[in-house]
């Protein structure tokens, strides 16, 4: 474990990327390919891909093997599936020689000029596009570097197939599915809207919940014997009690100002791409990854093991921590964060996961207020008892309930991990974490926290409980009072909807007894996720349409449907004078093939669109310059504004009062028309 945070920063830095929307700006190729097949005979092809090399480059061969540099050609999923690879050969002898740079390795080689050629056979009858890359490795003196060219073979009625550069078009019919050009932003009818508050939560409740975290992280094994001993390092070394007490202070600012600074590369990713928090967020691998990293804190809490940083590290800083002078005192405290990562990292993971996946916009401040809140509490201490060391008598021993703290967190820390895992489940649809199974669950986990607590289980490291402290008992009667809140969300009754638990449970509809949403008081949409359906039936109807980007793993759009649209007067306002369409924005499910194109923007940047909720992300980029869920819009059949859009809004009688302008404004379109 000892590497583990190592790996978990190189898993987010991957991922992080993966999830930016813009396209990254295409890296220089050293070889132009062309694309040509030949039919053999029923349903088999030879697929040829010629390059022209870069003048001094040397192109690997497809006859290397496949553990060396090579050429190769990679189909997709999709085209994987309906035609395979016979065999794949070089058209012509390749060049050979010892190669240096990997240590005289007999490489074999292009220059100028080469072709590739592919067998292939469909796995039926039918003869359909095929798509995938050519991945290859070029080579110029001490460079050698992987590279990679799109293609696209199209299939025509005869059955033919012919080569085309690059992967997913253009398509301007396509595209038009997306930019809307009806839709204006800055006229709608009712001069109203924009009442939402974005994100589930402010800066300022951020920055205390990175206070609470900071708190949790000062009554740890790692932390809390620092204490006294570091105040009593500084005020009994300096040359007089003034001296001490600042040297104190810097400690204490300079432990805030450390964690301060872990925020700021997620600032740049920010500017790189607005939409970075929402998309890492909603990221099925990245929530999968946080699920087991969670996973792996809480058994570290439980005593299992001990999750440390290299000790190169601890050392390296501990070394400059010598120096009797402020950059001392900063190493003194970055020593200090460094060392006591095993207790820290579980809290402070916790707090950048949550303020991370804010859905927010503003995603990047908000982990700044997190981590100025987690540094405050954590460096305040170190100063304040600086100033006041009469209090330090006033501070409990060091004992065995520091261990009781750790694993009661590691309880926690597995309670969150499951919410990570549902994250990654709603997204994919696959069906392991419906909402009983989250709370059965939970209530598992809060028993187990309640029996520990009241010394009925004990861990190995455990010291013996010989009486259980009144703020025990505290803890364990209210996390016995919370696991009796969560059970009535395993049944099917009225029950069911556990009011503080929305948002961050799976949704009523996912559920062991099936899709009984309407019977539970919501609001269901009447196209659930077609907005072209939705504006047919409207105008079947002749009713406005109201859109509802939203998410399945976004923790405001199920707060809001569970506890805003089940108001009685909403649900009738929705129900009875709006053709409802709900937009997945983070659905992973991919379109029909004939629908996937790439789309450019005319500020620049673009997006492949292959996946549903690709679609509507970008739909609601162009047209509403928002990308924070959820969001909500009024318009007519004719894709005229009613309203400005709104946002997150708790207040019932606000969001009314916005739908209520909405039908108000529909009423002055229809009497408009019937001049």
């Amino acid at each position: 474990m000892k590497y583990i945070v190592s790996l978990i920063s190189a898993f987010l830095l991957l991922f992080g990327a993966s999830a930016v929307a813009q396209e990254p700006e295409a890296a220089p190729v050293h070889a132009k390919w062309e694309f040509s097949a030949e039919k053999k005979g029923q349903g088999e092809f030879i697929l040829k891909f010629k390059a022209k090399i870069d003048q001094g480059w040397k192109l690997m061969a497809a006859s290397m093997g496949d553990d060396d540099p090579n050429t190769r050609i990679v189909f997709d999923s999709l085209s994987d599936s309906r035609a395979k690879i016979l065999a794949l050969a070089d058209a012509a002898a390749p060049q050979s020689a010892a190669e240096p740079l990997l240590d005289n390795m007999e490489i074999k080689y292009f220059e100028n000029e080469a072709e590739v050629t592919a067998t292939i056979k469909y796995n039926s009858d039918s003869i359909k596009n095929l798509r995938g890359n050519v991945i290859y490795y070029v080579l110029k003196g001490e460079e050698i570097l992987p590279e990679e060219a799109p293609f696209t073979f199209v299939a025509d009625a005869a059955g033919n197939l012919a080569g085309e550069e690059g992967g997913l078009k253009a398509d301007a019919a396509i595209a038009e599915r997306i930019d809307r050009k009806a839709v204006d932003l800055k006229n709608p009818v009712m001069k109203v809207g924009d009442i939402g508050k974005e994100g589930n939560s402010s800066p300022w409740l951020i920055f205390i919940f990175g206070v609470i975290g900071g708190l949790l992280a000062l009554v740890t094994p790692c932390v809390f014997p620092m204490i006294p001993l570091t105040v009593s390092f500084f005020t009994k070394s300096a040359q007089d009690k003034k001296k001490g007490i600042t040297s104190a202070v810097t400690y204490g600012f300079f432990i805030f100002l450390i964690y301060l600074a872990v925020s700021l590369p997620f600032h740049l990713l920010s500017s790189a791409d607005p939409a970075i928090f929402n998309n890492i967020s909603t990221n099925v691998w990245l929530n999968v990854i946080f699920f087991a990293v969670f996973v792996v804190f809480a058994l570290s809490f439980f005593g299992l093991f001990e999750i440390t940083l290299p000790s190169s590290l601890a050392s390296k800083t501990d070394s400059k921590a010598d120096k009797s002078s402020i950059i001392g005192i900063f190493f003194m405290a970055l020593t200090l964060v460094v060392v006591s990562f095993s207790c820290t990292g579980p809290i402070l993971g916790t707090l950048l996961a949550s303020a991370g996946s804010a859905g927010s916009t503003n995603g990047a401040w908000m982990l700044t207020a997190g981590l100025a809140g987690f540094g405050v509490s954590l460096g305040l201490p170190f100063a304040l008892f600086a100033l006041f060391p009469n209090w330090l008598n006033s501070l409990p021993k060091s004992g065995g309930w520091l261990t009781s703290v750790k694993v009661v967190l590691g309880f926690i820390e597995l309670a969150l991990a499951v919410k990570f895992l549902s994250n990654a489940d709603l997204v994919m649809h696959w069906g392991i974490l419906h909402r009983e199974t989250f709370f059965l669950i939970w209530i598992i986990i809060g028993l187990l926290t309640t029996l520990y607590l009241f010394g009925v289980i004990r861990f190995p490291h455990d010291s013996p409980i010989k009486k259980l402290g009144k703020v025990r008992i505290f803890f364990g009667i209210l996390f016995a009072a919370f696991t009796l809140y969560l059970i009535p969300g395993i049944t099917n009754t009225k029950y069911s909807r556990i009011k503080l638990m929305s948002g961050f449970a799976p949704p009523m509809s996912y559920s062991w007894y099936g899709n009984n949403a309407h019977e539970n008081g919501a609001v269901e949409p009447d196209v659930m996720n077609d907005y072209f359906k939705a504006l047919a039936l409207a105008k079947e109807k002749n009713k406005p349409v109201m859109i509802d980007f939203t998410g399945w793993a976004c923790v405001n759009c199920r707060n809001m449907e569970e506890n805003v649209w089940t108001d009685p007067e909403v649900h009738a306002l929705i129900q009875d004078n709006f053709v409802l369409v709900s937009l997945y924005t983070d659905d992973r499910k991919k379109l029909p093939e004939e629908e996937q194109f790439k789309y450019t923007h005319a500020e620049g940047w673009s997006k492949k669109i292959v996946t549903v909720g690709d679609h509507w992300a970008t739909f609601q980029r162009v047209n509403f310059i928002n990308q924070s869920q959820p969001l909500y819009v009024l318009i007519t059949p004719d894709e005229q504004l009613l309203t400005w859009p709104v946002a997150y809004e708790p207040d019932i009688q606000k969001y009314a009062d916005w739908l209520r302008a909405g039908l108000e404004g529909w009423k002055k379109v229809n009497a408009t028309a019937n001049k």
